[in-house]
């Protein structure tokens, strides 16, 4: 049979499953850090905002390392980025054993830099790497099947930090920490610090492994290194292309709204079941429940909305989720009670297929400018970094015109939501139509 028949080669099959299992690993980083933004917050007595740097040190890797990522990745190829992200994935990780002997904040902030640095190198180099890997024809079914991991992997992060982070912190609630001695308070501090690295130790030393066993296994090379390229004309190219450079504004607000969405749901469901009565630190592995069952329901509708896509153009389609989660998120602001969490959990359903939406109009028509295009795109990842600490301080409020300033907080991702409406029109009834 010829081997174009199939989704992916047989001699690529083994370099297929290595890459794939990256959108693996890089879903469990980015979701089993989600919840820390609490965690940190209560470890070191902190505010909300203060805990929320968490974000801005993740989201900020990826921003900053994206296009140093392209260059490095044309200049060599998809193998040796993978490596270097891999090494810089590890190394961030390890880093929390020094962060944690400090006993401060910063240093963590330190690592989660360096580890996302590594997570853009994989990200740049993964997608398109899979594009490759077999017959142009099935190149989308070919990535569609290597994403359908990456929520995996979220799911699998988001547990962990449930499992073995938040059920295993002490149990004192933030007021309870606040009046406890100076020494009480370290030693409170040391033995909840030793609980929070362990799962990331863990994934530094196995992340090593997968270096390793990428590093002696014979990988296909890029078949379109070798011309030169004017960076400068590349970009100035892009950016002229109205359709590309509001995607670029639309998939800042989509990953800010995504982050906002899935880091504070556990302070939102927190204030609803302490109000009932329960003790905080249970109030908290409750809410992270509701956020795993918010990923599930993410990782259904991707394939429903995928499903959907045979039918519906993709602006359309984007459009109509956008405006679901604008109606949900306005049931979050309103309600006071549970029914406001369960909008905030159904707001999932309509963000599943945003990112790689926004992500294929963008880069609709680029040709070999894509490839730049691509890690423009992946620099929104910034407003993942820059949104949630907004968020916090508005959380910090405690009270806002006799609210609670957690349901006002999220104006923000109603905004973010407004923003891909408009996108998602245009695609369809102006850029679509050139």
């Amino acid at each position: 049979m010829d081997s174009k028949s199939h989704l992916v080669p047989r001699h690529l099959l083994l370099p297929f499953v290595l890459v794939t299992t990256l959108f693996f690993a890089w879903g469990f980083a980015n979701d089993i850090t989600n919840p820390m933004v609490k965690a940190f917050s209560k470890i070191f007595r902190m505010s909300v905002m203060d805990g929320a740097l968490v974000q801005l040190a993740f989201y900020g890797g990826y921003f900053a390392m994206a296009f140093p990522a392209a260059l490095f990745i044309r200049k060599y190829s998809y193998k040796a980025g993978i490596l270097v992200g891999l090494a810089l994935y590890a190394g961030g990780a390890l880093l929390f054993i020094p962060a944690s002997m400090t006993g401060v904040y910063y240093p963590f902030l330190v690592a989660y830099f360096i580890l996302t640095c590594g997570l853009s190198f994989l990200e740049t180099s993964s997608n398109p790497y899979i594009l490759t890997m077999g017959d142009e024809a099935t190149s989308t079914r070919r990535l569609n099947l290597a994403q359908a991991f990456n929520p995996i992997g979220s799911l699998l992060g988001m547990f962990t930090a449930m499992t073995f982070i938040q059920a295993r912190l002490n149990p004192l609630s933030t007021a309870e920490r606040a009046v406890l001695s100076p020494e009480e308070f370290e030693a409170v501090k040391h033995t909840d610090l030793q609980v929070l690295i362990t799962p990331y130790v863990a994934v530094g030393l196995v992340v090593l492994i997968l270096f390793l066993v990428i590093r002696f296994t014979k990988m296909p090379k890029n078949a379109d290194r070798a011309h030169s390229l004017h960076i400068g004309r590349a970009l100035k190219r892009i950016f002229s292309i109205s359709r590309y450079r509001e995607g670029v504004i639309a998939q800042f607000f989509y990953v800010g709204v995504q982050i906002m969405c899935w880091t504070f749901i556990i302070q939102y469901g927190t204030r609803i079941f302490v109000s009932q009565g329960m003790n905080e630190q249970a109030a908290e592995v409750l809410s992270q429940r509701y956020n795993i069952v918010a990923m599930a329901i993410f990782c259904v509708s991707r394939f429903v909305c995928t499903f959907l896509l045979k039918y519906v153009s993709p602006g359309k389609l984007l459009m109509a989720l956008a405006i679901g989660g604008a109606v949900l998120i306005t049931g979050v602001i309103g309600f006071r009670d549970i029914w406001g969490l369960y909008c905030l959990v159904g707001v999932s359903a309509c963000m599943s297929l945003m990112f790689p939406t926004i992500y294929g109009i963008a880069l609709q028509g680029l040709g070999e400018d894509a490839k730049f295009g691509a890690a423009g795109l992946i620099m929104a990842i910034l407003g993942g970094s820059v949104m949630p600490p907004l968020q916090a301080a508005i959380i910090d409020c405690g009270v806002v015109w006799g609210i609670p300033a957690v349901n006002v907080s999220f104006v923000l991702p109603l905004i973010g939501f407004l923003v891909i409406i408009h996108y998602g029109h245009r695609s369809y009834s102006v850029h679509g139509k050139k």
